[in-house]
């Protein structure tokens, strides 16, 4: 199966805390590492990890950092023939507070990614065309993000999009995807529902307070257009709503390290479903189990194995 990821690559720095700060808190840290990171890349590894060919499509800087992100994808067996250098512009960075529970805080400076253009995307039309699936995030410009749905949509290549961090989505622009994965927080933010939530929402998760409220948010997104929508919520799981209805996904209980890219690899193993032609229901299981395992592990690009999920999800069965 073939992939092409459109989106960010970036150095995460990461600082262990003891807690993650409150506004206005100072907060010291007891080690600072790097890794690397980006939604973009961390989902292009995931999804070589779970046994697809991947091309990615992104900008880095002509510093270390933009070095040791290429090497890292070199290393890892994801293509990057569509990766350009940026002599202008400093790779991009997030600074990574992770506290004692394994729970983040994430503040990113784009840099090099955020010039990520659509005709960065022109460039890699033939990527994109042959691909099974077309994987995006929203850590680049949104008009870069259009123009790749745009392109894999004339292709007919299906696309999925995690829209994270949340911004505004145009309706043309949902009725193109074939899913949409997001947390709740995003389902919330993207549909505008912040009050009780409708029929909907109490079906797709029982109507159980916020719950319910982002399955009325996955309600109004599908009305929109959206094909499919797939919203995780942490430890409780998640749900996937399309035209067939609702059917919830369960959480799995685990010893949690690191919650970094965990949603990441959600996304990656959702779309490898897509691009393999399974059912997205079967698909959001799959990326449950996976990023089950992810959180077991440090860092952004933890992902486990196909081999690995599909085994942790029968011993859940």
């Amino acid at each position: 199966m073939d992939a092409t990821v459109v989106g960010s690559i970036h150095l995460d720095w990461i600082l262990r805390v003891p807690a993650l700060p409150a506004p206005g808190d100072t907060v010291l840290a007891s080690s600072r590492t790097t890794s690397p990171g980006g939604k973009g890349a961390n989902q292009a590894v995931a999804l070589r990890r779970l046994g697809a060919a991947v091309e990615m499509v992104g900008v880095v800087g002509a510093d270390d950092a933009g070095r040791e992100l290429l090497a890292n994808l070199d290393a890892l067996g994801v293509g990057r023939g569509h990766v350009r250098t940026a002599a202008d512009e400093p790779s991009g960075i997030a600074v990574v507070a992770l506290d004692a529970t394994g729970d983040n805080g994430i503040l990113v400076a784009p840099g090099a990614s955020g010039t990520l253009s659509p005709a960065d995307v022109a460039a890699a039309g033939a990527a994109i065309a042959r691909a099974d699936v077309v994987l995006l995030q929203q850590e680049v410009p949104e008009e870069t993000v259009a123009a790749a749905v745009a392109a894999a949509r004339a292709a007919g290549v299906p696309v999925v999009l995690n829209a994270a961090p949340a911004r505004p989505l145009p309706d043309a622009l949902l009725a193109a995807l074939d899913v949409l994965v997001v947390n709740e927080g995003e389902a919330l933010a993207l549909a505008g529902e912040r009050g009780p939530s409708g029929p909907a929402g109490a079906a797709a998760t029982g109507g159980r307070g916020p719950s319910a409220a982002a399955g009325a948010a996955a309600a109004a997104l599908l009305a929109r257009g959206a094909r499919a929508v797939v919203v995780t919520l942490g430890g409780d799981g998640g749900f996937v709503l399309d035209r067939d209805g609702p059917t919830e996904i369960a959480a799995h209980a685990v010893d949690v390290v690191d919650t970094t890219g965990a949603g990441d690899t959600f996304a990656a193993a959702v779309a490898a479903g897509v691009g393999a032609g399974q059912d997205v229901r079967a698909s959001a299981r799959l990326a449950a189990a996976a990023a089950a395992l992810a959180v077991q592990r440090p860092g952004a690009q933890s992902a486990p194995t196909l081999a690995e999920a599909r085994a942790f999800l029968a011993a859940r069965a």
